[in-house]
């Protein structure tokens, strides 16, 4: 299991082959309906102030930032970023990628228990994600070399490694609610009508693959780390 060819690989294919599927998804999807203006011709940044200020978050700033799709609703900073490319533009793809960033801001402006968790974990996943798996294969050479500190290290990296996992499970119902919020604020305020709801919802849908995609990953690559640890 630690040498030569590693049967356990082959969970990972499907995983990663769904992972491209849903950022070619997002991509061409973007690209649609970035190309289909919307009727009453609102802006992104129009409609993430209209949202906010309906909503009672009139505090909030919006501020435009560089790169396409960086779009993003900083809790941390209580402050709304949306990339030139959405901020300017009233195309379908940009009314939704603005309404979900302000689906975002009403989670924070609700108290939104997956939301505020997520924003807790933050910390501690940007350690363990980048040290879990050096820590696991530090612990498999040390195990392959006979050192029992190997297994403590493996367990330890394993442990680290499914904090990931779990934060990449709570972001889903974090997006999936941020979505559904963006909708119904977009029919509400009667934003967007017939064909563009439906526009919107296909941009979001695309998008939340990518979520998925992380989740599946990560999932499979837990997996593959409890069979080596179970046949050390």
């Amino acid at each position: 299991m630690f040498y030569g060819f590693d049967p356990t690989f082959i969970l990972l294919i499907p995983a990663i082959i769904f992972t491209v599927y849903a950022q070619n998804k997002v991509k061409s999807t973007y690209a649609t309906y970035s190309r289909v203006p919307t009727r009453k011709n609102i802006t992104g940044g129009q409609v993430a102030r209209m949202i906010l200020d309906h909503n009672g978050m009139a505090h909030v700033p919006i501020e435009v930032v560089p790169g396409a799709l960086t779009d993003n609703y900083d809790p941390t900073k209580d402050v709304m970023h949306l990339s030139e490319g959405t901020y300017n533009s009233s195309s379908v793809a940009s009314v939704a990628v603005a309404a979900h960033e302000s689906g975002h801001a009403m989670q924070d402006g609700t108290n939104y228990s997956f939301l505020k968790l997520r924003i807790a974990l933050v910390p501690a996943v940007n350690v363990v994600s980048a040290f879990s798996m050096p820590i696991i294969m530090v612990g498999i050479a040390l195990i392959l070399a006979g050192q029992g500190t190997g297994t403590m290290l493996f367990n330890i990296g394993v442990i680290m490694f499914a904090l990931v996992v779990f934060f990449h499970t709570i972001t889903l119902p974090v997006e999936f609610d941020a979505s559904k919020r963006a909708l119904q604020q977009l029919t509400s305020l009667d934003i967007v009508e017939g064909n563009e709801i439906r526009g919107a919802e296909k941009v979001l849908r695309a998008a939340a693959l990518t979520y998925v995609g992380a989740l599946a990953v990560s999932l499979v690559m837990l997996i593959r780390i409890l069979l080596i640890r179970g046949n050390r």
